[in-house]
C-alpha cells in the first residue's frame, strides 16, 4: 500500500435511519472536486414505492457547496439498500464505479434469479477498479483495495487520510460485517480487515453503517488505531481461525436481511430497476425457496 497523500479531503456523512446506511460526499479541498460513495435509492418494500430523497439530499449537498461531481462510486453490491448510482448519473453524469469482482456476485446471482439474458460482465458501470488501481478526485489520489469476504466484490476506497471501508468494520462497539451472504467468507473477511489496519494507525475509517447500539447517538468515523483497540470483535480474536469462529457463530444467529432479495437485482445491474413491462410499472422478481434453513427475523 503506498503512504499517504498529502490532502486530507473533506468527508460529509449522510445517514439513512431507514437502512441505518452512510452515504458519502468526498472532496478535495483544493479543486472541489467530489466523488459521492454508496448514495441510497429510497425504498419502501410494503408498498413498492420508489423514491429519491436521499439522493437529492446528496445532490443539493454538492450544489450548495459548489462542488464538482467527478465520481459516483459503490463499494460493492449492497443487500440492504438499492444504489442510486444510476440515478445520480442520469441528474449529472458523472460516471459510476465498482470493484471489478462485480462480475462474479453477477455471475452468482443471475444464476439464482433465473436471469438467462443478464449481462454479467459489469458493463453497467462506466468503470470497474482492480485491486491496487489507482484514480483520483480532483488533485487527491485514490487507491482501490480489493476488501472481499462480506461480498467478493468490496473494496475500499483509500482517499488520502480517509478510507470507505463499507461492511467490514462497523463502530468498534459493533465489531464487524457478517460474512454468511452467497460468496462470503469470514476468513477472508479477517484477511481484508487486517490489510486495512495495516494503513497506519491516524488513518480515518468511514463505515457504511451503524446501527446505533444501545440507542446511542449514529457514529461512522473512527481511526485505524481506535480498531484495532476497542473493536468488539477484533480485540477478542488473536488470529484467523479465532476471527471465524467467533464470526460464523454469530452470523448463524442472524436473520436474512429483509431488502436482501429486493436489492441484489437492482444493484447487479448498477442500481437500475428492472426492465418497464407493458403496462408501465417495473416488477421486482423474488426466488421462492432460495435460501433453506435460515434463521427467520
Amino acid at each position: 500500500m503506498t503512504g499517504h497523500s498529502t490532502i486530507r479531503p473533506i468527508v460529509d456523512g449522510f445517514f439513512d435511519i431507514r437502512t441505518f446506511s452512510i452515504q458519502y460526499v468526498v472532496s478535495d479541498p483544493g479543486t472541489k472536486n467530489c466523488a459521492i460513495i454508496d448514495p441510497v435509492l429510497d425504498y419502501d418494500e410494503k408498498s413498492g414505492s420508489i423514491a429519491t430523497r436521499n439522493a437529492d439530499l446528496l445532490l443539493e449537498h454538492v450544489r450548495s457547496n459548489r462542488l464538482n461531481l467527478e465520481w459516483i462510486l459503490d463499494t460493492h453490491p449492497h443487500a440492504d439498500h438499492f444504489s442510486a448510482a444510476s440515478y445520480l448519473k442520469s441528474r449529472t453524469g458523472a460516471p459510476i464505479g465498482i470493484g471489478e469482482r462485480v462480475v462474479e456476485v453477477q455471475a452468482l446471482w443471475k444464476k439464482l434469479y433465473h436471469l438467462p439474458d443478464f449481462a454479467n460482465d459489469g458493463s453497467q458501470w462506466d468503470r470497474l477498479f482492480a485491486d491496487g488501481e489507482t484514480f483520483a478526485i480532483g488533485r487527491l489520489p485514490v487507491q482501490v483495495m480489493h476488501s472481499p469476504g462480506h461480498t467478493l466484490a468490496s473494496v475500499t476506497y483509500v482517499a488520502g487520510d480517509a478510507a470507505f471501508v463499507h461492511d467490514t468494520l462497523f463502530m468498534p462497539d459493533s465489531g464487524t460485517a457478517r460474512a454468511d451472504f452467497p460468496g462470503g467468507s469470514s476468513a477472508r473477511l479477517w484477511r481484508s480487515i487486517q490489510a486495512i489496519l495495516a494503513l497506519p494507525d491516524e488513518t480515518r475509517l468511514f463505515t457504511g453503517h451503524d446501527y446505533q447500539p444501545g440507542g446511542r447517538e449514529v457514529r461512522w468515523q473512527s481511526s485505524v488505531a481506535e480498531q484495532k483497540a476497542t473493536n468488539s470483535h477484533i480485540s477478542r480474536c488473536s488470529n484467523e481461525a479465532e476471527f471465524v469462529a467467533l464470526r460464523d457463530a454469530r452470523d448463524r444467529t442472524l436473520p436474512m436481511p429483509k431488502l436482501l432479495l429486493h436489492a441484489l437485482q437492482v444493484n447487479i445491474n448498477a442500481g437500475r430497476l428492472p426492465a418497464v413491462e407493458a403496462d408501465g410499472r417495473s416488477y421486482l422478481k423474488i426466488p421462492v425457496g432460495a435460501f433453506k434453513d435460515v434463521e427467520w427475523g
